[in-house]
């Protein structure tokens, strides 16, 4: 089915056929209830309070630094080592074994016992073994050039080259942030009920975003110590412009195809939320901060810096088709348009990436709306199939919700070309080429269309009025992706409509998929099997945590840039 096609479905929903289409899922962009945006929403309304706590680094920047969080109900640290590493050493893959920084988010005090442990464990990542007050484990590595370039320039007395980070976005860039029991740290199980980080992927948001502020203090640290009294601090606006990077490669991919029910969660909860919203009376008061929306949007698409040619293109697409949309909105408003479905559907003809733009921008204008949304994440990972029910029933169940997979003719070779296995030294996820290239027996489940093909297959074979439990004992190795499909099927949004075998299969939809719902902005494919974003680009300080709007991050204007600050510095 077209992913471009209607918006509008009987419960207002954008349907499965559109919202999971991997096209679609490719040209995502953070929105409101994005896990970033929800973290620095808690810390401002809970008032959470965050501290250096020890600084212990050399005049070159080597050593600890901790870092103090108090929320209502509990205290944490986040324990952050600098090691000197040579150029050779610094490497984004997971086979790199050293890291310019490793850190780690702890629940509770940090003694000095605890503290020895984690120097000798949380530097070498997966070869240690850390407590479970652990809830994170992370690493990340320098962007040289910006790194550089920042400390050299605070230490004269100087701002840096606006444009050199827009280059890059960033100081530090993260390479595996680790949550959910890995290597000794607490199981997500322990974290159902804390107050603080009991929806998904919290407390990694937050020791991404507390790495921020350890990133700016790093660079001013340095600064002071090259420059003496010379040195300056950082513009403000240029601090908020710099996030954390983040490099992306197939390891994301697995997870969403391993955590079914999870993605569902996500993605029904997004269009609920939008549902809602689309669903309002069409108010054109609302136009010029739409617009607004819209113009940073284009602004943002201008500044991105990517390698990948196919990027650039759909960056610059979406960038005239938004320009000429936005030109549009004032006469929008003398169009008899009842509701914002209606608005929405006046974009249908433009591109993916405009598409889902307007979208996200749209989601801001009703911010009570969408907040409340925001705690609806989570979600139940069984899968089971009902009592009862027959062959005929899954049959007509596939029919419905999985055509793309039961009309893919899995006989040809361009179907299945890929094969998904793990590398054996570090447990990689790789694509290999089938029949040419080694680690097809090793080859992961990954191929979810052509098991529901197989499946139907089977099932067309049988009798209709059979039922499930003894077509079941027959075909045991239908057992699995009969429990998937039957409860995927019966979800709102249900599996990613992709077949990860297929040639012209890519990637980096996934990967971009899971990046967006955690509210990465920035997208810069490196290949079509890993990407570098930001995090956190834009995002508040910490001196001034607000849960307002930061949806597109800009580079501020030379305007902006020759402003006083309150203390009547340059900034």
């Amino acid at each position: 089915m077209d992913a471009h096609r209607s918006l509008k479905s009987d419960n207002t929903l954008r349907q499965p056929e559109v919202v999971m289409a991997p096209e679609r899922l490719g040209a995502m962009h953070q929105n409101r209830i994005s896990f970033v945006r929800y973290f620095i929403r808690q810390m401002a309304q809970k008032k959470w309070q965050v501290s250096q706590y020890d600084w212990q680094l050399s005049p070159e920047g080597y050593g600890h630094a901790i870092y103090r969080l108090e929320t209502q109900q509990n205290h944490y640290h986040l324990v952050v080592f600098c090691d000197e590493i040579s150029d050779e050493e610094r490497n984004d893959r997971v086979i790199a074994e050293k890291w310019d920084v490793t850190f780690a988010l702890i629940q509770g005090e940090v003694d000095s016992s605890l503290l020895e442990r984690l120097r000798a464990n949380v530097p070498i990542q997966e070869a240690g073994r850390n407590p479970n007050s652990a809830l994170v484990l992370a690493r990340a590595n320098k962007s040289v050039r910006v790194f550089e370039h920042l400390v050299s320039s605070l230490a004269q007395g100087e701002q840096p080259d606006p444009q050199q980070l827009a280059n890059v976005g960033y100081i530090l860039r993260t390479t595996a942030v680790y949550g959910n029991g890995k290597f000794g740290i607490a199981d997500f199980k322990l974290l159902e009920d804390n107050p603080d980080f009991h929806q998904s992927f919290s407390a990694q948001m937050c020791a991404v975003y507390l790495l921020r502020e350890f990133s700016l203090d790093w660079i001013h640290y340095l600064a002071k110590q090259q420059g003496g009294e010379k040195a300056t601090t950082l513009h403000r606006s240029l601090q908020r412009y710099l996030g954390v990077g983040n490099a992306t490669g197939l390891g994301m991919a697995p997870y969403l195809i391993n955590h079914p029910c999870i993605v569902d969660q996500w993605m029904t909860t997004r269009e609920q939320a939008l549902g809602e919203i689309l669903d309002q009376p069409f108010d054109s008061a609302k136009l010029p901060q739409l617009s607004y929306l819209l113009q940073q949007a284009v602004i943002h698409l201008t500044q991105v810096v990517t390698i990948d040619d196919h990027q650039r293109e759909l960056n610059k697409q979406a960038t005239e088709e938004l320009t000429s949309f936005r030109k549009e909105i004032a006469n929008l408003a003398l169009e008899r348009t009842s509701d914002w479905h209606a608005f929405v559907e006046l974009s249908q003809d433009l591109g993916l990436e405009a598409q889902e733009i307007i979208l996200s921008c749209v989601m801001e204008l009703y911010p009570d709306i969408a907040d409340s949304y925001q705690e609806k994440m989570n979600g139940d990972e069984t899968l089971a199939l009902t009592s009862g029910k027959k062959v005929q029933d899954l049959m007509h169940l596939l029919e419905s919700r999985y055509r793309w997979a039961i009309e893919t003719d899995f006989q040809l070779p361009e179907n299945n070309y890929w094969f998904w296995y793990r590398s054996q030294d570090k447990e990689e996820p790789r694509l290999g080429v089938r029949g040419v290239e080694a680690g097809e027996e090793r080859e992961l489940p990954l191929d979810i269309g052509r098991q529901v093909y197989r499946l139907y297959s089977a099932l067309l074979q049988s009798e209709p009025q059979q039922t499930l439990a003894e077509f079941l004992v027959l075909n045991p190795q239908f057992r699995g992706i009969a429990k998937r499909a039957w409860t995927l099927g019966n979800k709102v949004m249900g599996d990613i409509q992709m077949n990860v075998l297929h040639k012209g299969s890519l990637p980096m939809h996934l990967l971009r998929c899971k990046l967006a719902v955690f509210g990465a902005t920035k997208f810069d494919p490196r290949s079509d099997r890993w990407v570098q974003v930001t995090f956190f680009q834009g995002a508040p300080l910490l001196d001034e945590i607000h849960d307002g709007e930061w949806l597109f991050p800009t580079l501020p204007s030379v305007a902006e840039l020759t402003e006083q600050d309150p203390a009547g510095e340059a900034k």
